[in-house]
């Protein structure tokens, strides 16, 4: 009995590192960019560890109690899934935090057109005198168009928490078989297996909201200091997110050959 429980603990474990593999790490780090909250980004992280084991489970049970067998084609495609979905993501960040950066930027020649000087003469002298001209208050509604800043709790209800929940089931798709062959070496019994697979899960969930929480904590700290820097942090995790994307699909495409008559995929 004790040394199934020390499986389940080793499996919790293993679940809390398979979270930081790297793309993971890259995809969640490009979504909790947009987030100052340690909360929010907590149940960021619970969701998308609550897609990656939903989906975990139901393929990794199919292999241990169906001996499903993943057709080497498909462990590929799903496998790029993962590289497209990263540059999609990478993508996304960009364009988001290019707006905020030329709406800064608007906002600070707008401010320093309102502070100026103007040279006066007075009895044979010249001097400067600073002006700040008020900016002129509207009476219309404010408007709803966006600004290009970064919305801090981006969505309304659950809306938001659909992109992880969404990332979190490809990552899933792309991980599942390499768990179940991982867990059917070690475990014969296909009961405790699905357990084990649970309890992985919960690992993983744990794992990523641990990340989530740090990642957006740095952020904040780094935002709330540096302005300049939280958006050129903003911009570079979706630098990191397109080209890590493209390296991944690059590897399965061309060295796995993904297209090519002989494709070679070992799950991991």
């Amino acid at each position: 009995m004790w040394t199934f429980f020390s499986i389940l603990a080793i499996g919790f474990l293993l679940g809390m590192r398979h979270a930081t593999d790297p793309d993971h790490v890259v995809a969640v780090t490009t979504i909790v960019s947009r987030e100052r909250g340690a909360g929010s980004a907590a149940l960021i992280g619970a969701f998308w560890g609550l897609g990656h084991t939903v989906t975990i489970f139901v393929v990794g049970a199919g292999i241990i109690l169906f001996d499903v067998v993943i057709p080497v084609r498909l462990g590929l495609s799903m496998e790029l899934c993962v590289g497209l979905m990263l540059v999609a993501l990478g993508i996304w960040n960009l364009i988001t935090f290019q707006g905020s950066i030329r709406s800064a930027t608007s906002d600070s020649r707008r401010g320093a057109g309102l502070n100026h000087s103007h040279a006066h003469s007075h009895g044979g002298f010249t001097h400067t005198h600073q002006h700040t001209h008020a900016p002129e208050i509207s009476l219309q509604m404010p408007s709803s168009e966006p600004t290009g800043e970064p919305q801090t709790g981006s969505g309304k209800g659950l809306s938001r928490f659909i992109r992880p929940l969404v990332v979190g089931v490809v990552h899933g798709l792309a991980g599942s078989a390499a768990v179940a062959l991982l867990i059917l070496a070690s475990i014969r019994n296909s009961t405790w297996a699905i357990v084990y697979l649970l309890v992985f899960g919960l690992g993983t969930i744990a794992g990523m909201v641990l990340i989530t929480t740090a990642i957006a904590s740095g952020l904040r700290l780094a935002g709330n200091r540096f302005e300049r820097f939280g958006r050129g942090l903003g911009m570079a995790t979706g630098l990191i997110s397109v080209v890590f994307g493209c390296f991944v699909a690059y590897h399965i495409c061309v060295v796995q050959g993904l297209f090519s008559s002989h494709p070679n995929w070992i799950p991991n």
